[in-house]
């Protein structure tokens, strides 16, 4: 069982029991069996839709799947039926909403902070400053640099030790031991190069871990906070918001921000899948730049 456990990510896991109560609760409302049968999975697909988004209906299925094949081996042959994919096809249409993405940051608004925190000798500016521009340059998501607000999602076996880092002719490296898509945490070592401009991640990743070697030389962790905390999504966040009060920036415009940049460099899409760790190419998303502008930027300057 504990093998098992183990199988998923904490917070993975989370989800999915929240979607196991969810259809838990619809059973008993409606005086449903809990026996997951096609036509019960197509009555709860079409309920939740008028609650949540039916994208978000897919993805309580699969919990649902997750939590319920030990008792019903058959769960996934009645998710894959065709009446519940034709109903969830259906209420796909009938209430799809509109996604709305947060936008990507740009390197010239990464520039524009860089005189603040070059003069800055707060520890936890220097490390807010560190990790916004190796979360942008690296196409890292958020979770992989900061850890949980909630104490049981922490998971020591995914936080980047100091130990790892190593400096290169231009640049820094580190081992990441686990991400999103690394299911059997093998690990991946990120690589930043510098930039050369304003945005240039190296002078400031030097000036942190100088700070943090010389207030935790005995801490095995590389993020730290001022106070031997490892810093938080929602401190990072915090100091996020007090330089980009936009609702339509987040976390995750970093490794938007990132992605997008590269992709107007010119740089192949595969290669920005590798670089990113993206295991599909749902990694396209994340380049917010509407292809027909993206092609001109490439190629409109260019001779014919």
């Amino acid at each position: 069982m504990v093998a098992l456990g183990s199988s998923i990510d904490r917070s993975t896991n989370i989800t999915y029991t929240s979607a196991l109560q969810s259809y838990l609760t619809f059973c008993r409302l409606h005086s449903f069996p809990i026996d997951p049968t096609p036509d019960t999975l197509s009555f709860f697909t079409v309920y939740m839709s008028h609650h949540i988004k039916p994208s978000s209906v897919d993805s309580y299925l699969s919990g649902i799947c997750n939590q319920l094949e030990p008792f019903f081996p058959d769960v996934r042959d009645a998710r894959r039926h065709r009446l519940v994919t034709r109903t969830l096809r259906g209420c796909k249409k009938l209430r799809a909403v509109a996604t709305r993405r947060k936008r990507p940051l740009r390197r010239a608004e990464l520039a524009a902070l860089a005189p603040t925190y070059a003069t800055s000798h707060s520890h936890d500016d220097l490390l807010f400053f560190t990790i916004l521009l190796v979360g942008f340059f690296g196409l890292m998501r958020l979770g992989e640099l900061v850890s949980p607000d909630r104490a049981d999602l922490q998971d020591p076996r995914k936080v980047t030790m100091r130990h790892s880092v190593q400096m290169l002719p231009a640049g820094f490296s580190f081992f990441l031991p686990a991400h999103k898509a690394d299911r059997l945490f093998e690990g991946n070592r990120v690589i930043i190069q510098e930039t050369g401009g304003a945005d240039n991640p190296l002078g400031p990743f030097k000036k942190y871990v100088a700070s943090r070697d010389a207030k935790f030389p005995f801490h095995p962790q590389l993020w730290l906070r001022a106070d031997g905390s490892t810093p938080t999504r929602s401190w990072f966040i915090r100091k996020l918001k007090t330089h980009f009060n936009d609702p339509e920036v987040s976390g995750h415009s970093l490794r938007a921000g990132g992605a997008t940049a590269l992709a107007e460099a010119g740089i192949p899409a595969h290669i920005i899948q590798a670089i990113g760790r993206w295991s599909s190419n749902t990694f396209q998303i994340y380049i917010r730049q509407h292809p027909v502008l993206l092609a001109a930027l490439l190629y409109g300057s260019r001779p014919a």
